[in-house]
C-alpha cells in the first residue's frame, strides 16, 4: 500500500511543474514536467475518481505540462494535423474507443462460485462497459495525447530536439546514482520512499545480483532508459568540439558500464546498434534506419497472426545464447498466441479495458495470461482501429521525416542538424521495444511529437530555412561542464 509520502509527492507535482516553468524556458520546463514524474513519482499510485481517468505519474505530469503551457504561458497549442493520414490516426485514437464501449456492454463470466440462497448460481466475471465510461475512455486518450502536441508545437526545432537529448543525458546521470545503489544494495528505494515494492521482487535477481528498478515500472523500464541516455551524450559528444566533446564521451562511456551493471540483454544490444549509428552516420542514414525499424513494429501483429514470425529459430538462437532468456522468451511467446486467439473474437474494436482481454481459470477466476508487449495490449484492448492508431501516430511522423527530411550540405550534417535523426532513432526503436514490453510513456509521446513537427516543417515549406542552416552552438551546462551558463528564455 501506498504511504502518505506517495500520495503528497502527486499532490506536489503541480506546484513543482509551476516552479519549473518559472525557472526554465518553456521548451526544458515541458520536458522536464514530463520526464522528472516519470522519474521520480510514486508508480502504482493514484487517486481513483469517478468518472474521470486516474491521477497518476502519467497523466497529472501530462495535465500540468499542458495546463502550464495553455494557462501560464498563455501560448496557442496547435491540435489539428496538416496532413489527412495523421488526422485520420488522430480521430481513431481518441473516438475509436467509442465503438470498443459500445460492443462491449456485456459481462465476461469466467467462473461458477457455487449456489447461494438468493440466488441459483453464483459468477465471477468482469462487468460490462457502461455508456457512462466513454467520459473516462475519452478523457484518458486526449491526456495521453497531451505531450504528443506539446512535442509538436514547442521542441520540434533544433534547439528543442538537442534539449530532449540533454534532457535524456541528464536524467540518465543523475538516475545512475540509485541505480548503482540498488545494485549494490538490492531495490529498496521506492519501498522505503513510498511504502511498497512496485513489482515482482525476483524478477529483479539475475545472474546472481541485483538489477535495478528506482522509481520505475520494472528494471527493463530503467535499462532501456539508460541506453537513450547513452545514445544521448554520444549523439551531444559528436556535436561538440574540445573539452565539452571529452566530457560528454566519457559521461556516456560511464553510462554505458552501468547499463551493463543493468543486466538487460535487449537494451544492450540497442545500445550496440544505435551508438555507432549516431556517431557516424549521417541524418538520412540514421532516419533511414529508424524508417526500418518502425516498419518491422506496424507490420509485427500481421506477421505473428498468420505465423511468419520464424519463433522456433528466434527460440534456437536464444537457446544457444542464454538458456534462461530462452525460457524467458518463449514465455511471451505463448503468451502472445494466447492472447491473439482471444483477440480474434473482437477483431475489430477489442474487448475494451478492466483485463477483459486476458484469458482467466473457469473456476478460480486468476488471471492465466500475462502481456508483455504494449502492441498485445493494445490490440486486445482496441482491437485494429486501436492498434493502427496508436502505432500509426507513433510511427507514420518517422515515415514523414524519411520522405520530407532535405538534403543538406556535409557542413551542416557535422553539427547539430543530426539531432533530427538521432531523436527519430530513439523513437523507432522504443517502437520496437514495445513488441515485448509495454514502455510506451509520456516522454515516448512527447519524442513522438517532435519528430511529427519536424516532419510537417519539411513538409510545409520544403526544408525551411532554419532547419537547413547549422544551429548556433551552445556550451553544455551544469553536468556536462564546469560553467553554468545564464538562465534564458528561448523564443519560438
Amino acid at each position: 500500500m501506498p504511504n502518505p509520502v506517495a500520495y503528497l509527492m502527486l499532490i506536489l507535482w503541480p506546484g513543482v511543474s509551476l516552479l519549473l516553468f518559472q525557472k526554465l524556458p518553456k521548451e526544458r520546463a515541458i520536458i522536464w514536467t514530463v520526464l522528472a514524474g516519470y522519474l521520480l513519482l510514486p508508480q502504482g499510485t493514484e487517486f481513483d475518481l469517478p468518472l474521470v481517468p486516474d491521477m497518476d505519474k502519467v497523466s497529472i505530469p501530462n495535465i500540468c505540462a499542458f495546463a502550464m503551457v495553455v494557462l501560464l504561458l498563455k501560448e496557442r497549442v496547435r491540435l489539428w494535423p496538416e496532413t489527412w493520414v495523421m488526422r485520420v490516426l488522430l480521430l481513431g485514437f481518441v473516438f475509436g474507443v467509442v465503438p470498443t464501449v459500445l460492443t462491449n456492454r456485456e459481462p465476461v463470466v469466467f467462473s461458477l462460485l457455487g449456489v447461494s440462497e438468493t440466488n441459483l448460481f453464483e459468477v465471477g466475471s468482469l462487468p460490462g462497459l457502461r455508456v457512462i465510461d466513454l467520459f473516462s475512455v475519452l478523457a484518458t486518450q486526449l491526456i495521453t495525447l497531451m505531450p504528443f502536441f506539446l512535442g509538436r508545437n514547442f521542441l520540434a526545432r533544433d534547439q528543442g530536439m538537442r534539449d530532449l537529448l540533454l534532457a535524456l543525458a541528464l536524467g540518465g546521470l543523475a538516475y545512475s546514482l540509485p541505480a548503482l545503489f540498488e545494485i549494490r544494495m538490492s531495490p529498496q528505494l521506492h519501498v522505503w520512499i513510498y511504502g511498497f515494492f512496485q513489482h515482482d521482487f525476483e524478477q529483479m535477481m539475475r545472474d546472481g545480483g541485483f538489477r535495478p528498478i528506482v522509481f520505475l515500472p520494472h528494471a527493463l523500464w530503467l535499462a532501456f532508459f539508460l541506453m537513450t541516455s547513452v545514445v544521448a551524450l554520444m549523439a551531444l559528444a559528436r556535436a561538440e568540439k574540445g573539452p565539452q566533446r571529452a566530457r560528454a564521451l566519457l559521461a556516456g562511456i560511464y553510462l554505458l558500464g552501468v547499463l551493463v551493471l543493468c543486466k538487460s540483454l535487449a537494451s544492450m544490444l540497442y545500445a550496440m546498434a544505435l551508438v555507432p549509428a549516431v556517431l557516424f552516420a549521417s541524418e538520412r542514414a540514421m532516419v533511414r534506419v529508424a524508417l526500418l525499424m518502425a516498419a518491422v513494429a506496424v507490420v509485427y501483429p500481421v506477421l505473428r497472426g498468420n505465423g511468419w514470425v520464424p519463433v522456433d529459430a528466434i527460440l534456437a538462437q536464444a537457446e544457444a545464447f542464454n538458456p534462461d532468456r530462452a525460457q524467458s522468451l518463449a514465455y511471451r511467446f505463448n503468451n502472445e498466441t494466447i492472447l491473439l486467439e482471444r483477440a480474434q473474437e473482437k477483431l475489430l474494436f477489442g474487448w475494451g479495458g478492466w483485463g477483459r482481454n486476458l484469458l482467466h481459470d473457469v473456476t478460480t477466476g486468476r488471471i492465466l495470461t500475462i502481456p508483455d508487449g504494449e502492441w498485445i495490449i493494445v490490440f486486445g484492448t482496441f482491437g485494429w482501429v486501436g492498434y493502427l492508431s496508436q502505432m500509426g501516430l507513433l510511427a507514420v511522423p518517422v515515415y514523414m521525416m524519411w520522405r520530407h527530411l532535405p538534403r543538406r550540405k556535409a557542413g551542416d550534417t557535422a553539427r547539430g542538424a543530426r539531432y533530427g535523426g538521432v531523436v527519430t532513432l530513439l523513437l523507432a526503436i522504443t517502437l520496437v521495444d514495445m513488441l515485448i514490453n509495454a514502455i510506451l510513456t509520456p516522454f515516448t509521446w512527447l519524442v513522438a511529437g517532435a519528430v511529427w513537427g519536424r516532419a510537417e516543417s519539411y513538409l510545409r515549406a520544403d526544408g525551411d530555412e532554419e532547419a537547413k542552416a547549422p544551429m548556433t552552438r551552445q556550451p553544455l551546462p551544469t553536468a556536462l561542464q564546469r560553467d553554468v551558463p545564464k538562465k534564458r528564455r528561448t523564443v519560438l
